[in-house]
């Protein structure tokens, strides 16, 4: 056996190092400060440990505390170290699943005795979690075959169930995670470094090296969960928690989360008046108040104008429809979770629609189709209702009845390349209205398993989309696996003013769909052919859109979209007169705007309409009269205009709402 060993880096070069050498040799080799970064090695793809010893001829990739991958692994090993605080402080408790997840980690739990975890106690495991770090305890893995590992979590029904659902055959996602290959369970125990610790969880790893790399770290709530996400199953307890590779970035996450806070849609809504969920209705069904609505119209106008102007036909589809047309779709196959329960009436069975393209189907095969009318563009405001969760309702984000502003391309094959390109630019060019401008793009392809259509179409339609976003020169990731059941898709996320993304837009290219519905057009030759079906959805939905829009904007809502533009204010009751004229004024112009009269001191009513968010307050007095002028004050500037002509204001926010500033 040869003494040294020869590994591949990420940039093509080679390291020649001693035999038995790991991860963390490499890392050493290279320099100090490499070595106190990384975090995990990636070796020929595999995600290990850095102390798992390297092979001959391997590629090897160190990441590092501030990568995307080792932010993961921090957040994975902090998980862990949570759990063990739990079990140290609550004697008898049972730990479920333990992931990473965007921006941290959870685990669900279950205590004895019915105990529910307070803010009190989130700060009792914190000062634990920190003595678990100080004591710097190693990680170190184990496996063992399925069923010893069986009789080892005997005592934790949880990770027994998850065993047992590994070795049949049937664990999926965290589950499946559990395993490390062929019939052997892997898990990791905590411990003074060198010895191995009493504390241990069933875990596919990789991990940090110890505890003591995890001191930036914080808990924030405290969430029911149910087993599995079944309703008949046990409630748990799911902590959640975030943890970064410093303190400047934990700082800098907190921060970011407090001023989350104060743009919640939900507690905005309330504040401005806009929407309100009543306990009456039920979970995830809003009503929109004046304001509101008014806010919801301008969007939706904006939508027709623009669609008018792209060339899409308007249609209407009806709430519901019997189950053969859900059945052909084949949504009765793939999304009846996601449907709700059946209506039966005159000996037929109709079902609330979740989703508005078979309708746009119907549209299409109402009569024979033309080469000549291609691409047909189909667009509707259409309202869905899709059966969520209670627990994963969330204010105007994820609803059980919203409207999507839905449209269907049918077209050749041969203009699919055309035809998305021309959607992706109209797509950014409407999000950029609303005020965003950086976007991430998502290329999902097929499903593993739940999907339909032939390879060699999928293939195509995943190509197709590709080649769009390159032709835009929009930066996108791929998602493996993350397509719809009948094609792949683009998802278009942006980012708000305070840096977190939303998944909004998507265009999804499907095969499938015209297939199952034996759609035709004729050709310019005569023959019959299939069209290519394309859906998108723009704003995503008009309620997330807004509640979005609310976060993005804190309640602000630039002047092109705020329900009232200007308020006048006159100083005294004998410059109501004047107001009143001006507020017509505007009107005439296309404005809205109201007045409040002097009722109360100008100093309180000013303020009162800057807790509004108004775009303008206009205070006018004893010289505004005289001089046909107002006194501005804009929203954000503590310095209020004076004498400024009522033409030239009126010519200025025509300006800032034409150009949607």
């Amino acid at each position: 056996m040869s003494d040294v060993i020869s590994v591949v880096l990420p940039d093509g070069s080679c390291r020649e190092l001693p035999a038995g050498a790991t991860t963390l040799t490499l890392a050493e080799s290279i320099g100090p400060r490499l070595a106190s970064d990384a975090v995990i090695g990636v070796v020929d793809g595999l995600e290990v440990d850095l102390n798992v010893p390297l092979t001959d001829g391997a590629t090897v990739e160190i990441v590092t505390t501030s990568s995307e991958r080792g932010l993961r692994t921090i957040r994975h090993s902090t998980a862990h170290v949570m759990a063990q605080a739990i079990l140290d402080l609550y004697p008898g408790a049972q730990l479920a699943i333990g992931p990473p997840i965007e921006f941290g980690f959870y685990y669900d739990v279950e205590l004895p005795e019915g105990k529910t975890l307070s803010g009190e106690d989130l700060e009792r495991i914190e000062a634990r979690m920190s003595e678990i770090v100080e004591a710097d305890q190693a990680f170190v893995r184990h496996e063992l075959a399925a069923s010893e590992a069986a009789a080892f979590f005997a005592h934790e029904p949880y990770k027994a169930e998850i065993i047992e659902r590994v070795v049949s055959g049937a664990a999926r996602g965290e589950d499946a995670g559990e395993i490390s290959g062929g019939d052997a369970i892997s898990y990791y125990s905590n411990g003074i470094v060198g010895e191995e610790g009493a504390f241990r969880d069933m875990c596919t790893g990789p991990h940090v090296p110890s505890t003591g790399r995890l001191a930036h770290f914080k808990l924030q709530s405290v969430a029911g969960a149910y087993w599995r996400g079944d309703v008949t199953r046990p409630m748990l307890q799911r902590i959640y928690g975030t943890a970064w590779d410093s303190k400047k970035a934990l700082k800098t996450h907190l921060q970011m989360l407090a001023e989350a806070e104060k743009r919640d849609h939900r507690r905005l809504a309330a504040e401005l008046d806009l929407v309100s969920w009543p306990d009456e209705l039920g979970p995830g069904l809003a009503v929109w108040h004046p304001k509101g609505a008014l806010i919801r119209k301008i969007m939706e106008d904006y939508s027709r104008d623009r669609h008018e102007l792209g060339g899409y036909d308007f249609v209407v589809s009806p709430h519901i429809a019997k189950s053969v047309l859900w059945e052909t779709s084949g949504h009765l196959d793939f999304y009846a979770d996601g449907m709700y329960p059946p209506m039966e009436m005159d000996g037929a069975t109709y079902y609330p629609k979740p989703m508005n393209c078979p309708f746009h189907v119907m549209i299409f095969r109402s009569r024979q189709r033309s080469y000549r009318e291609l691409p047909l563009r189909m667009f509707e405001l259409g309202a869905v209702y899709r059966y969520e969760l209670s627990g994963a309702v969330h204010g105007l984000m994820r609803s059980r009845g919203f409207t999507q502003d839905d449209s269907h391309i049918f077209t050749t094959q041969e203009a699919i390349q055309s035809e998305l390109a021309s959607l992706l630019g109209f797509v950014l060019s409407v999000l950029r209205a609303f005020g965003f401008d950086e976007f991430q793009a998502k290329l999902s392809t097929r499903p593993p398993v739940k999907s339909v259509g032939e390879d060699a179409l999928w293939d195509e339609a995943t190509d197709g989309l590709r080649a769009a976003l390159e032709n835009q020169g929009l930066e996108y990731v791929v998602d493996e696996g993350g397509g719809a059941f009948y094609g792949p898709k683009i998802d278009v996320d942006v980012k708000d003013a305070i840096g977190r993304s939303w998944q909004l837009s998507t265009i999804q290219l499907d095969f499938n769909l015209p297939e199952r519905f034996d759609l035709e057009y004729v050709a310019s030759d005569g023959s019959r052919k299939r069209p290519v079906m394309i859906h998108r959805a723009l704003m995503g939905s008009i309620e997330r859109f807004f509640g979005v829009l609310i976060e993005h904007y804190a309640g602000a809502f630039p002047a092109w979209l705020a329900p009232t533009q200007v308020r006048v204010l006159p100083v005294a009751d004998v410059h109501q007169h004047y107001a009143d004229g001006l507020v017509a004024d505007l009107r005439e112009a296309g404005f809205r705007a109201d007045t409040v009269g002097a009722v109360e001191p100008l100093g309180k009513r000013v303020r009162n309409g800057k807790v509004e968010k108004l775009p303008y307050v206009l205070v006018v007095g004893d010289d505004d009269v005289s001089n046909g002028t107002v006194g501005v004050n804009r929203r954000g500037e503590d310095t209020p205009e004076r004498d400024v002509t009522v033409p030239s204001f009126i010519e200025a926010l025509r300006a800032e709402v034409n150009e949607k500033r």
